[in-house]
Parts: structure tokens; sequence; C-alpha cells
């Protein structure tokens, strides 16, 4: 059995934390996405999805990871930044991740329907673009689509109860 380096270990560190994430997100019955920024080594940005919660489209775990990480540096640059995040980032969050001119972005599973960065787009690394991001697909992914399969099996048998209870009530 192969040892994991120490690099390794730090990369699954980091998206533990935003698994982290993700789970407070489906506490508040939000799709479980979770993501942080890390600087340096420090996390200095953190989000889960609360787009149903503020009734907001923009509300998801990467924007929110980085507005909060562009507050702690004082700069809307995040050069020297990493991304973790749960779930395949959708067209809106890779425009910002770009934008933001992050260094690399880890994540989880994949979203074959909104996944801009190899799923449906190529966004992050789109020579046309002022910026291309570094791409590490599949961190901790098998853990990270669970968690969503989970979640969107606990909804559908909600949903399914909940038409049984009111074809069941007079």
């Amino acid at each position: 059995m192969e040892k994991n380096s120490s690099t390794d270990l730090e990369h699954q560190k980091f998206m533990r934390l935003a698994i982290i994430e993700a789970r407070k997100a489906a506490i508040l019955d939000e799709v479980p996405i979770g993501a942080v920024v890390v600087h340096d080594g420090q996390v200095i940005g953190r989000g889960h999805n609360m787009r149903e919660k503020f009734q907001d489209v923009t509300y998801h775990a990467e924007m929110l990871a980085i507005m909060e990480a562009c507050t702690n540096l004082h700069s809307w640059r995040l050069e020297d930044c990493d991304l973790y995040v749960t779930l395949e980032p959708c067209i809106m969050c890779s425009g910002a991740i770009v934008n933001a001119r992050i260094k690399n972005v880890y994540y989880g599973a994949s979203d074959p329907k909104a996944g801009a960065v190899d799923s449906l787009y190529h966004l992050l690394n789109d020579s046309r673009l002022n910026h291309q991001v570094k791409v590490h697909a599949g961190l901790l992914g098998d853990e990270c689509s669970q968690m969503l399969k989970d979640f969107f099996r606990a909804i559908r048998k909600k949903r399914k109860a909940l038409r049984r209870k009111n074809r069941a009530t007079p």
C-alpha cells in the first residue's frame, strides 16, 4: 500500500473542511456543497450553499468563500490562493474564480448537469480568458458524491411520503 505524501494529506485536510461546510448546508436543507479558500496554508474563506435561505442565486458555496477571502485579504485578487470545493463549480462560480485569479481549484464530485470546469465547459482553462487556473479533480470525490446522492435521495423520499399523505387525506 502506497503512503500518502504530506501534500496529499494537506489537500485532503482542506477538502474535509469543505465537506464540513457542505454538511452545514445540508442542516439548512440546502444542497450540500461547501468550499474553503486557502492562503499560505490557512483557511481565509469558508462558504456553504445558502440560496434557499436568502433566496439569492449568488449564494453558492464558492461565491461566499471567495467573498470572505477577499475581505480577509483586503483585495479582490486571490492570486496565491487555492479553492477547495465539494462539487465542480458552475459557470457563475467559475467566472468568479477566474476573475479573482485563484491559482488552484480542487474539487470533489463532478457535475454533469452544470459543471463548468470539466463536465460541460472548461472555463478555468480557457486560453481566451485573462487567467487560467490549475484544476485538480476528484479529491475525495466518492465521499463528496455520496453526500449529494444521500441528500437528494432523502428529498425524494420526503416528497413521496408527502404525496402519499395528501392522497390519504380526504
